[in-house]
């Protein structure tokens, strides 16, 4: 064996009895180590975890995990995440040999050096780094992979936010209708009123609002994929006198509506662009018209400086998947809502719905991982099967949020508003 292998063989026997995790690990040798039963995590390429010894940062592991470096025999990335070690990090830390490591790193450099391609494969936005989330080039690099890479994952009607579960269960497409549902009940929608989608994806809400409410509806989007397919999902219902879809940014928008819906577009805004955002909501949206914001959100810190720091892990999920994207706090989101003079009405945290949709999103990809790598390229779709997992992670431990919040654009006198929520739940 190398002397680089070796010595790199050597630094993961040793971590790995510093940090005792509860599933085995299969080395480039073959050999298995841990659990008898049960899954395994595999590392294939010794260059590559050389490289993530050097540098153990999150961008390194998802780089590693696209290349498919390291995988996993027997299971899902939540059998990984189930089997995390009972010892912290830092005692683990401490039971290291930190001189020996010293010591390999010239031979664990030389074993790095020789790399594999696809291990450097990993997507770009292809925008910089300074470029706003809401800007076409971002919004088109997510979303415009392809129809049919979406079509493998969600449901039906193809919506990408979080559903709404009556309960527990595994329909997504009833999920996604009781979602819809909610939204339109949220915004107590009127046959003839205007309602406006800002983001309005691939044009479910618009359809399944004029389809039950009898609204004339407009929606805004700034993928292209997701502009053709709307427009003839549209043209298909016969809807083409009622409902029409603009390839354009929300700032751009005209008129005047009783109805305004944002859902899952609040995190390509950017917290710089916030006020800017808001200002244009109330202009649209007559006096006592309603708005729904549906957002992703991380819990706030003591400060908003310490906030905007975000983790690791968050700012992965921004290099990766959602160039130039910033999520929010629900504090911050109302407070910017009242300086606009909007009233806020109420506001419904669903993070355990969007845990859920994540994890039936990520078992359906998994499922679909042949047809996936063939329309996306194998690096990028396990990328997605990683996002996905880890989402929903994200919001099953509570690092992540999403909270719906109904508000006004405020007037004086009452709002056009019941006096209970009783009428949500019929």
């Amino acid at each position: 064996m190398a002397t680089g292998e070796a010595k790199l063989e050597a630094i993961v026997r040793q971590a790995i009895a510093a940090f005792q995790p509860k599933i085995a690990v299969r080395l480039w040798t073959g050999e298995r180590i841990g659990p008898a039963d049960g899954p395994v995590l595999t590392l294939h390429d010794p260059a590559a975890i050389a490289r993530l010894a050097i540098r153990p940062t999150i961008a390194t592991a998802v780089e590693l995990w696209m290349a498919k470096a390291a995988d996993i025999e027997g299971g899902t990335i939540f059998d990984i995440a189930a089997a995390r070690s009972d010892i912290r990090t830092r005692d683990a830390l401490k039971k290291l040999d930190k001189l020996r490591i010293a010591a390999a790193l010239p031979a664990l450099y030389a074993l790095a050096r020789k790399g594999t391609k696809d291990a450097k494969a990993a997507p770009q936005a292809g925008v910089g780094a300074d470029a706003s989330g809401s800007s076409m080039a971002a919004i088109q690099f997510h979303y415009d992979i392809s129809n049919d890479f979406y079509r493998l994952f969600l449901d039906e009607r193809m919506l990408y936010s979080c559903a709404y579960f009556d309960g527990w269960h595994d329909d997504i497409d009833k999920a996604q209708r009781d979602k819809l549902e909610m939204i339109c009940r949220k915004l107590r929608l009127k046959p003839g009123e205007r309602l406006l989608d800002i983001g309005c994806g691939w044009g479910a809400l618009l359809i399944h609002a004029a389809e039950n409410y009898g609204i004339t509806g407009h929606g805004v989007t700034l993928s292209q994929a997701q502009y053709d397919l709307a427009r003839e999902r549209v043209a298909a219902k016969g809807l083409g006198d009622r409902v029409t879809i603009e390839l354009k940014p929300f700032q751009e928008v005209a008129g005047s509506f009783d109805k305004i819906a944002s859902i899952g577009m609040f995190e390509h805004v950017g917290w710089a662009h916030h006020d800017a955002y808001f200002a244009a909501v109330r202009k649209l949206l007559r006096p006592n018209g309603l708005y729904l914001h549906h957002a992703i959100t991380r819990p706030a810190k003591a400060t908003d400086k310490a906030f905007l720091k975000g983790t690791k892990e968050y700012a992965a999920i921004i290099r990766y998947i959602f160039p130039g994207a910033e999520l929010d706090h629900v504090g911050h989101s109302a407070q910017k809502l009242e300086a606009h003079r909007f009233e806020v009405h109420d506001v419904e945290n669903w993070r355990e719905h969007y845990g859920r949709t994540c994890r039936l999103w990520h078992d359906r990809l998994r499922a679909n991982m042949e047809e996936a790598s063939r329309i996306a390229g194998e690096p990028r779709a396990r990328l997605w099967l990683l996002y996905l997992a880890g989402v929903s992670l994200g919001f099953t431990r509570g690092g992540l949020l999403i909270y719906q919040t109904l508000a006004s654009r405020r007037a004086k006198g009452p709002a056009e508003l019941p006096p209970t929520r009783r009428d949500l739940y019929r």
